[in-house]
């Protein structure tokens, strides 16, 4: 009886260890796209404030 009881245990161990890994991953997943997406509108909104080398280009060759 006990080593059913051992290999059930450890059956259940297994099949449980599925679930641990998308109650895990599922998160991490959501928290990554989410930082993602502010990350590239903060680039976006700091490209739009702070003018960047093609702007300098163009006054450089207005003054030529």
């Amino acid at each position: 009886m006990k080593k059913l009881h051992f290999i059930v245990i450890i059956a259940s161990m297994f099949l449980l260890q599925a679930c641990v890994h998308k109650i895990v991953t599922v998160p991490v997943k959501v928290a990554y796209k989410t930082t993602k997406g502010v990350v590239k509108g903060t680039v976006a909104v700091t490209k739009a404030i702070i003018p960047g080398d093609s702007s300098d280009k163009k006054d450089k060759d207005d003054q030529e």
